[in-house]
């Protein structure tokens, strides 16, 4: 089970609890491995030339399996390389500061940004991401600059802010949680508060139609026979959807999904053309 970012992430913290369901389930030991890089680019383009015999599964992020493609031409992989077996939850985006920040709201925090310039640092899980995309939308919707901090995954990067490296970040939803009384947490990306965060306002409350967000699954190479695919969708699907699995990751601050594989390749599929206007918007599309 092959993870494109560093261990402590979401994408580990979702494969840690899937583990022994899917063991039990498939009948095999199930290695986590890693293999962080470039905004999760380097695991996927190493995985899509994998042998496509059913022994390997890769996490997926959405948008970042869309966007890297489509404005990165040094990456191996197409969208279509990796063939999504479910899309098991989304993660909602906020926005965060430090613990000991002069900013205490969301106004203040774009008041500050208009007066200086690029001067916030705010971190980001990988380029092309999809919290590189939120700082793109923020900065285009409150006329901002902020200073974008790339890291290799939300743990170092959570960590950068902990230990004041950086002044904010794009934070997922489950870090915010774990860390909530550790940071102030500006707003977050949801049409309703998180019963988790339930003293976090959305940003939609404090007055901006903004809801960025990541989602996850897991795949398997293009070219895997349809037979071994069944088989690993229906493991993958019957754990991420047992009452057990759901109030575990709604606990840690996900939100369930539960897709096939055919509702979520209609779902990537839909979420392409989302995006590729947004980094047309932003002359961020690479040329046909």
């Amino acid at each position: 089970y092959l993870i494109p970012f560093n261990p402590g992430g979401q994408s580990d913290v979702e494969a840690r609890m899937q583990q022994p369901y899917l063991e039990k389930i498939l009948g095999v030991p199930i290695v986590v491995t890693y293999l962080p890089g470039a905004g999760g680019a380097l695991a996927w383009s190493k995985f899509a030339a994998t042998k496509p015999d059913g022994y390997t599964v890769c996490g997926i992020n959405i948008p970042h399996i869309i966007l890297q493609p489509l404005s990165q031409k040094d990456v191996a992989f197409k969208t279509e390389d990796l063939k999504p077996l479910c899309l098991f939850e989304s993660t909602p985006i906020g926005l965060a500061v430090k613990k000991d920040s002069k900013i205490n709201s969301l106004k203040e925090f774009i008041d500050f940004a208009k007066a200086n310039p690029g001067k916030i640092t705010i971190g980001i899980s990988g380029k092309f991401s999809g919290h590189h995309m939120a700082g793109l939308q923020f900065m285009k919707m409150t006329d901002v600059k902020l200073t974008l901090v790339t890291f290799t995954g939300a743990a170092p990067q959570v960590t950068a802010l902990l230990g004041g490296h950086v002044e904010a970040i794009w934070g997922n939803s489950s870090d915010l949680v774990s860390h909530e009384t550790e940071m102030k947490i500006l707003a977050i990306g949801t049409e309703k508060r998180m019963e988790v965060l339930p003293k976090v306002s959305t940003f939609q409350e404090l007055g901006m139609k903004f809801y960025p967000t990541i989602d996850r699954g897991v795949a398997v190479p293009k070219g895997t026979p349809p037979d071994i695919t069944a088989k690993l969708e229906k493991a993958f699907l019957e754990t991420v959807n047992m009452e057990e699995y759901h109030s575990k990751i709604i606990k840690a601050g996900f939100v369930p999904m539960g897709l096939n594989s055919q509702q979520s390749m209609k779902y990537i599929s839909e979420q392409s053309e989302i995006f590729k206007k947004l980094l047309a918007e932003h002359n961020l599309l690479l040329p046909k």
